[in-house]
């Protein structure tokens, strides 16, 4: 019988991305529910122990924390997103842990209070993607994605990555990507994919310059010398 999925989320957050990317690469049908993280409901924090998005009702019962509700996912629904041969999926879920480490970076840079600070932000975020370059020239199969022609839970995880920068290009050059054309291939293949584009509404760009601009440091300075955004949106906790 089929499980009834609701996926509890936030227009911005990247993590819900993954969850929802990987549901549309499997065709499964789910109910999305958006909620305002600046003002969590009652019944959200009963179900969400540390009170983040995404999390995934399974015929009612709450799967939090987004890697685990990809794991479930993938061990519970067609197809397979993870590789078969368990050293490269332990390297793959090695790999989507570095994107969350890329997301954290991400932060760092929109968080930077001064122009100084965003160019050692901007930096930091560039040796990141220098070794994903130097990974994605070490594999063994060619193909747009991750690990070649096949389309794994690191590219749902490195769809949102890539996401922000549609923003930031706009903004500013800040040179992450220069140089890297594996990685600059490899966000234009995801950008085209349906599951990766389909993740967010048709807003999405605004709500992020719109969070942006609400924001203190050098980005939202930035974004505000650009024309206003739609009414701010609040970013995941």
């Amino acid at each position: 019988m089929p499980h009834a999925l609701t996926l509890i989320s936030h227009p911005l957050c990247p993590y819900v991305q993954r969850a929802a990317i990987a549901l549309a690469e499997k065709g499964i049908a789910f109910e999305r529910i958006d909620i305002d993280l600046a003002d969590k409901p009652a019944w959200f924090l009963q179900i969400s122990p540390l009170g983040k998005t995404p999390v995934l009702l399974v015929d009612g019962q709450p799967v939090f924390e987004s890697a685990v509700v990809c794991e479930y996912l993938d061990e519970t629904f067609l197809p397979r997103l993870h590789p078969e041969d368990a050293l490269a999926r332990a390297r793959h879920r090695g790999w989507m842990e570095f994107g969350s480490a890329v997301l954290n970076a991400i932060g760092a840079l929109y968080g930077a209070p001064d122009e100084a600070a965003l160019a050692v932000r901007a930096g930091d975020l560039r040796r990141l993607f220098v070794q994903v370059e130097a990974q994605l020239s070490d594999r063994a199969e060619a193909g747009p994605y991750f690990a070649g022609s096949d389309f794994t839970l690191v590219d749902a995880v490195f769809g949102p990555v890539f996401r922000y920068f549609d923003v930031f290009d706009r903004i500013g050059d800040f040179g992450v990507f220069t140089g890297l054309p594996r990685v600059a291939a490899w966000r234009t293949a995801l950008a085209a994919r349906p599951s990766v584009a389909g993740a967010v509404g048709a807003d999405y760009g605004d709500r992020l310059r719109a969070f942006l601009h609400a924001r203190q440091g050098a980005l939202a300075e930035r974004a505000r010398a650009m024309p206003p955004p739609a009414p701010a949106a609040a970013m995941p906790a």
